[in-house]
């Protein structure tokens, strides 16, 4: 056998294997949550333990490598099509099995409000407005004068430590993480507009560093939950909100109700919006300060690249089961608004 048909049989094993696995998933009930609490985790535990030693982030480094070595690849075989196909066969099928095993198995598991217990359903505009109006006195309370302050190896390990506090009241989020990763070149995830995001080839939890202060604790926790096999967005910005509101560090706290109130207040917006104006007249300045800082920072971003981003993560989550594509994000409210009629009843009786 010629080494161009050992690729590319090895190759094509791997494309048929993650397809299978993914065809299991979908069909076999249970299939993916049994994975996602027994496989998973273990590959957490070695893999992204292993990748959690390299101090940068594997996969960007590991990004970079790969466009400028398969541009080379390329140029210097381009007279040999058939070496060149079997070894793209043969990467793109590894690259495949890797996503399928890290990653898009674990869209089938049982979702973080089923395993948590919570109940969702319909709420009331008048529930809404009281979930407003708690997160508006938490914001103004938790405020931070500065925004987040301190050294970048303190807020790795107050994200990793806020996310294993919680996995002591949520068993699912407990064990192991490795440490969250700022991308070097932070402007290729801005024009794309995101805070941050997870590698499953790396098993890593990337963020955009250069992104406003108060949002940098949300997005570290959102990306460590899906360290344990939560992929879907809207669960995952909620298990960074709960992470982040029982956090012992103020800045944590504050990053989650401000965000909160974001998810909230625009949620509002549409369904009421003189209540959402009569709302947001009584958010501190520093709030104030932090959101048009906020809207600043990405406005200089927007264009046709982040509108062709924004168009390929939808076609991606709907991909992966999330049938309303971006539009899931906006679940995040009906999730605050499940826990806190049962946690923080005073505020929905």
């Amino acid at each position: 056998m010629s080494r161009d048909s050992m690729y590319f049989g090895i190759g094509f094993c791997l494309v048929v294997s993650a397809g299978g696995m993914q065809v299991l998933a979908r069909k076999a009930a249970g299939a993916g949550t049994w994975y996602a609490h027994h496989v998973y985790p273990v590959l957490v535990a070695t893999w992204g333990r292993i990748m959690g030693l390299f101090p940068f982030s594997v996969v960007e480094i590991g990004l970079y490598l790969l466009s400028v070595g398969s541009m080379a690849y390329v140029g210097w075989f381009w007279r040999k099509p058939k070496r060149v196909a079997s070894r793209g066969i043969f990467v793109g099928g590894l690259l495949l099995f890797l996503y399928t095993a890290n990653c898009g198995i674990n869209y089938y598991a049982d979702s973080f409000a089923k395993t948590a217990g919570l109940e969702t359903g319909l709420y009331s505009r008048e529930e809404l407005i009281r979930l407003c109006e708690f997160l508006l006195e938490k914001v103004n309370e938790t405020a931070v004068p500065e925004g987040y302050q301190g050294n970048e190896r303190a807020w790795k390990a107050e994200g990793v430590q806020a996310m294993k506090g919680l996995g002591e009241t949520y068993p699912a989020l407990a064990g192991f993480y490795p440490m969250p990763k700022e991308v070097a070149v932070s402007w290729i995830l801005s024009i794309q507009q995101l805070t941050g995001i997870y590698s499953p080839f790396t098993i890593e939890a990337n963020f955009n560093g250069s992104i406003p202060n108060y949002n940098i604790p949300h997005t570290i926790c959102h990306e460590l939950s899906h360290l344990k096999g939560f992929m879907r967005e809207e669960e995952a910005n909620f298990i960074g909100y709960l992470a982040c509101v029982n956090s012992d560090h103020p800045a944590f706290r504050y990053s989650g109700y401000l965000t909160g109130w974001v998810y909230a207040g625009n949620a509002l917006a549409r369904e009421d919006w003189e209540a959402y104006v009569k709302l947001q007249e009584g958010l501190c300045d520093q709030a104030r300060v932090d959101l048009v800082k906020n809207n600043e920072f990405w406005n200089q971003y927007e264009g046709k690249v982040a509108e062709v981003a924004n168009q390929m993560n939808d076609v991606y989550l709907k991909i992966n089961d999330q049938k309303d594509g971006v539009k899931s994000y906006g679940r995040m409210v009906d999730l605050m608004l499940g826990y806190y009629k049962t946690i923080v009843i005073q505020y929905f009786r």
